[in-house]
């Protein structure tokens, strides 16, 4: 590896890492957000929601950004936009000021994702393209996982509001390895904005999912609640059809008739719905049923962390040379059987007998998992459409876990306890199954494993 290919790398992992502790990292906050704030499950869904709600309808317009305006300086913008919006956060007065915040936090996360993976993608070619990714996946996979055990000691030992005022050291750090880093040369057309599909996206998503979380406190019938989700599925089906005319959409459909960007795409809804519902579930259970600490709700997802610091690379480099196919089918079982074994976590919860060994297959099934697929979905474009291929898998993955968070009070039920987490667990489990089927029968290798940034021939359908 070159020194640029290097500090580009360090660039992609710490601009993604911020975004992705943050969407982690207040779950273990959640409880103590609502003794403060009041709000209960609700506000507790929308802190997550809002986050996501602006992250997966704005993450398309962010791919389009970073393939017009060039990476480096759309990642800039958005490192000090989520600096900014984190300490906004960090000072809420009350819940619906904290929510605000968080939805124009998950728009900065918008700007961060799709850029720093397009840096890798067009910067890397081949097998090392496959380890870079896979680094990227490891240690942005931690940042999930990991959040958690820092949120736990924060809130624990000072306060929630330090869960997001943190952010604001990483940025630091990561604007200045950014400073070194110039722009990757282009060969193609810039791309144009989309206002129109951005538009029909936020209202197609932030009504279907206003409706799903507001339904549990006033009900189906409430006004407030159907007409929301109406004009959302309206805007949904206004804005697919808008995207097959637009003259320069966001979201190319053309793109989906790469056999595994399609096929990789629908496995990432089952696979990221599974682990946003679980993980949400997981860490706020453990404290208001179980009876745990923050910080020991967080600690208890170190093995899944170290699963992927020690495994992520190793997996990324193996798809890299036999192909996604076999590890985007065994990781999800592997992680799916995992959450089925945290259905044994029942108060008096015994840590290391019922929740350390499940939370570890969790963590091995993800570092089987999620390099193959991120390689499988970019690898099957055209470079130059590293932004939007990746904004759009992100996209899809962040919808997929906001919808399933919008119903995870329909699941559990209204007060959450130990049946109605175990029956969220098994939905989790079902979501991952499902994923590995769709990995199974719809994800091809490449004739050629060797040019992994190219569609090899015969891959598109």
């Amino acid at each position: 590896m070159t020194p640029r290919e290097r500090r580009i790398l360090i660039v992609a992992i710490l601009s993604s890492f911020v975004a992705f502790l943050d969407g982690s990292i207040v779950n273990v906050a959640l409880p103590a957000i609502s003794r403060e704030l009041g709000g209960g499950l609700t506000l507790q869904q929308w802190v997550v929601d809002g986050y996501l709600l602006s992250l997966g309808a704005l993450i398309l317009v962010a791919g389009s950004l970073s393939d017009t305006f060039g990476r480096v300086r759309v990642l800039r913008v958005g490192l000090i936009w989520f600096g900014v919006t984190s300490l906004a956060c960090a000072v809420a007065p009350w819940g619906a000021a904290l929510v605000v915040a968080r939805i124009l936090q998950g728009a900065a996360a918008a700007l961060l994702v799709p850029s720093s993976l397009a840096l890798i993608t067009s910067t890397f070619t081949g097998p090392a393209q496959g380890r870079a990714i896979g680094a990227w996946t490891g240690w942005t996979g931690i940042a999930g996982i990991a959040g958690p055990i820092l949120g736990g000691v924060l809130v624990d030992t000072s306060s929630w509001r330090l869960v997001f005022a943190i952010n604001v050291l990483p940025i630091a750090a990561t604007l200045i390895v950014l400073a070194g880093v110039r722009e990757p040369e282009r060969t193609g057309p810039t791309a144009r904005i989309d206002v129109a599909g951005a538009c029909l996206a936020v209202v197609g998503l932030g009504g279907p999912v206003f409706a799903l979380i507001e339904q549990g406190r006033l009900g189906w019938g409430s006004p407030i609640v159907y007409l929301p989700l109406i004009v959302g599925l309206l805007s949904l089906a206004a804005f697919l059809w808008w995207e097959a005319r637009a003259p320069h959409p966001m979201m190319p459909l053309g793109l989906f008739r790469a056999r595994n960007f399609w096929a990789g795409n629908l496995a990432t809804v089952g696979i990221y719905g599974a682990l946003s519902l679980g993980f949400f579930i997981f860490a706020v259970y453990l404290q208001q049923v179980g009876g745990l600490s923050a910080t020991s709700a967080g600690l208890a997802g170190i093995p899944a962390t170290l699963m992927m610091l020690f495994f992520s690379t190793l997996f990324g480099g193996l798809a890299a040379r036999f192909g996604p196919r076999l590890f985007m089918t065994l990781g999800p079982i592997v992680a799916g059987s995992g959450f089925l074994l945290l259905t044994l976590a029942v108060p008096p919860v015994d840590v290391w007998r019922t929740v350390i060994p499940g939370i570890a297959v969790v963590g091995l099934g993800l570092s089987i998992t999620v390099a193959p697929l991120t390689g499988a979905v970019l690898g099957s474009i055209h470079p130059e459409q590293a932004g939007i291929g990746s904004a759009i898998n992100n996209a899809v993955s962040r919808v997929a876990g906001l919808i399933m968070i919008a119903l995870a009070g329909t699941i559990a039920g209204e007060q959450l306890g130990v049946a109605g987490f175990q029956r969220v667990l098994v939905v989790t489990a079902a979501l991952m199954f499902a994923g590995a089927l769709v990995s199974w029968l719809g994800i091809r290798t490449p004739k050629s494993m060797t040019d992994a940034g190219t569609p090899a021939a015969g891959e598109r359908t």
